[in-house]
């Protein structure tokens, strides 16, 4: 058996209320980070995605080099990592700690030699220095608070132009970058400041609502776009700083009147927090809520899971459901992902199930069970008694919700039974008229169902921690057990006995078991960060994809007979295909 990187659906950006969110794009791609991974994503086709996982800590910004070959991406602990873009092995180039602090941006020069990396510190607020050595190329001086943006002008002779909490920009001139003045004309902390690809003009926006337009040679200020419609603090270059200076409409910019808007909605969500505009002329806007707002006659707007991704059912080959952490349920079609209609959890999705009429039923630690049909919540929402734990569906449409001492029976949005536990659940499956319920005391218990009550039938030895998953097979003769030691027990449900205990090679807790249509091949997703598909019939063979999910593996699910995916912390989506040899 061997398998094969597939496609990637990836994560949108992480935002926080009142901090911009660095987007940044190199032609038709646009760059932005989330936890610990770099996004590289293709706006003509969203099939087309790369992500880099190197980071240790969380990643702040990232760009891509004006030649296209190479990425430079920073973190919380200062360090900026520079890697190759073109090659599947994202083959790192250099690694240097620049700050003592938080990096807020960064930006390459014209010729892809030179990088300014800017933040948070102890003796130093910036850092210019060369890619291939990391050796200084100048002094970011100036400052006396953290620098929050740099930009520098892509043309000889070099200048650039950095924006801080100071209320102040600095304009340096280069090469190597030094200090040449002080432009005080925000009264507030300046968020961003950005050259025009031209390099004539440079633009800066700050928390007083104020834009402001300068020479790109001179820093010489010309002026402030007094009609800006913005009532708000602005984070990032808006719409209309981008139509000035990002196409360098001289005559707008003499003018300093904006010549067109877009409204994208009311409320926190629809905060705009970050953009870029695209060589390939889309205007890429960020909200608050995550969503990448592309304004293009090519493309729409398209929704993605922001958080970690926390549960996950396939629909089709083409087509899967997700829940994440932040209460959200998406689903997952060729054109992209879209919100479930009518609502959201307030909070983690802990769990997703399905029954055989097609209503996906999901829920939350809000304590609420919620119902999915034709992609939208229904009205009904049941409140659970306790804080669910997961979600299992038997073949007569009977909803079982696991929670921290109990499990209740839910038909129709209506509580039909509970069965108080005296032991502390952990894990649930139903198939046909059996229920398989998990417990930190490390067994296993089978109960059956006659549409009425729950009677307990057997219980099943062999894990050795607390079980974390389980899943039967599709004609239900066969249970996977995942437990906390990362071992996986197989039982026959008829014999009630271990088939193997074999499957044993994770090493942290089992989240997520999956098993194919034939019932032959079953996969497995590990906090470990790796996902193995075992057989049946030759329990010593299996396929290990390492290091599938970073952060951690929540999900997995099959989409076809030969392609598992894989979904988890980062948020990510990948595809794997799956060769079974005979």
């Amino acid at each position: 058996m061997s398998f094969k990187r597939g496609a990637l659906y990836p994560c949108n950006p992480t935002t926080t209320r009142g901090e911009p969110t660095k987007l940044s794009s190199s032609k038709d791609k646009i760059v932005y980070t989330n936890g610990r991974s770099v996004i590289i994503r293709d706006l003509k086709d969203a099939a087309v995605a790369t992500a880099y996982v190197g980071h240790v800590q969380q990643a702040t910004v990232a760009r891509i080099a004006p030649s296209g070959y190479y990425c430079a991406s920073a973190d919380t602990s200062g360090t900026v990592r520079i890697w190759d873009t073109l090659g599947e092995d994202q083959t790192l180039k250099g690694e240097y700690k620049v700050l003592s602090g938080r990096v807020k941006d960064l930006e390459w020069d014209g010729e892809s030699k030179r990088i300014i990396a800017v933040g948070d510190g102890r003796d130093k607020f910036g850092h210019a220095f060369m890619v291939d050595t990391g050796s200084s190329t100048g002094d970011i001086i100036g400052h006396s608070k953290t620098i929050n943006a740099v930009s520098i002008r892509q043309q000889r002779p070099f200048r650039a132009a950095t924006a801080a909490d100071d209320g102040s920009i600095i304009f340096h001139q280069g090469v190597p970058f030094k200090y040449d003045k002080t432009i005080k004309t925000h009264t507030k902390f300046v968020q961003d400041v950005r050259y025009a690809p031209s390099g004539d003009y440079f633009a800066s926006v700050g928390t007083d609502y104020k834009i402001f337009v300068y020479d790109g040679k001179t820093g010489e200020t010309l002026g402030e776009f007094t009609d800006s419609p913005h009532s708000g603090s602005i984070l990032e270059p808006g719409q209309q700083v981008i139509g000035y200076v990002g196409r360098g409409l001289h005559r707008d910019v003499e003018t300093k009147k904006a010549q067109i808007t877009w409204t994208i909605g009311s409320g926190v969500n629809h905060q705009q927090v970050g953009n870029t505009w695209t060589e390939g002329d889309s205007i890429v806007s960020l909200s608050m809520s995550g969503d990448l707002n592309i304004f293009d006659k090519r493309i729409g707007d398209k929704p993605g899971p922001q958080k970690a991704i926390t549960a996950a059912l396939p629909e089709s080959a083409s087509t899967f459901i997700v829940g994440t952490a932040d209460g959200r349920v998406l689903y997952h079609e060729d054109s992209g992902y879209e919100y479930v209609e009518g609502g959201a959890h307030a909070t983690l999705v802990t769990g997703l199930g399905a029954s055989q009429d097609g209503k996906i039923y999901s829920v939350g630690l809000d304590d609420r069970l919620r119902e999915i049909e034709s992609m939208s919540y229904t009205p009904a929402a049941f409140t659970t008694a306790a804080q669910p734990k997961a979600v299992a569906v038997s073949d007569d449409s009977t909803v079982f919700v696991l929670e921290t001492e109990s499990i209740e029976a839910v038909r129709s949005n209506q509580k039909v039974f509970d069965l108080a536990l005296k032991y502390n659940p952990s894990a649930i499956a139903a198939h046909g008229n059996v229920v398989a319920v998990g417990g930190e005391d490390m067994k296993v218990r089978l109960y059956s169902w006659d549409g009425k009550s729950l009677s307990e039938s057997a219980t099943l030895d062999g894990n050795k921690g607390a079980v974390s998953a389980l899943a039967f097979s599709p004609d239900g003769g066969l249970l996977a057990s995942g437990d906390s030691t990362g071992k996986i027990v197989l039982y026959d449900v008829k014999e009630r006995k271990t088939v193997t205990s074999r499957w044993s090679f994770h090493s942290g807790r089992i989240n997520s078991l999956a098993w194919t249509a034939d019932g032959q091949h079953c996969a497995s997703g590990s906090l470990d960060t790796h996902v193995y598909v075992w057989s049946v019939q030759k329990p010593m063979k299996n396929i290990a994809i390492k290091n599938a999910g970073p952060g951690g593996v929540n999900a997995v699910f099959w989409l076809g007979e030969k392609e598992v995916a894989s979904a988890g912390a980062d948020g990510c989506v990948r595809r794997w295909s799956i060769t079974f040899h005979v």
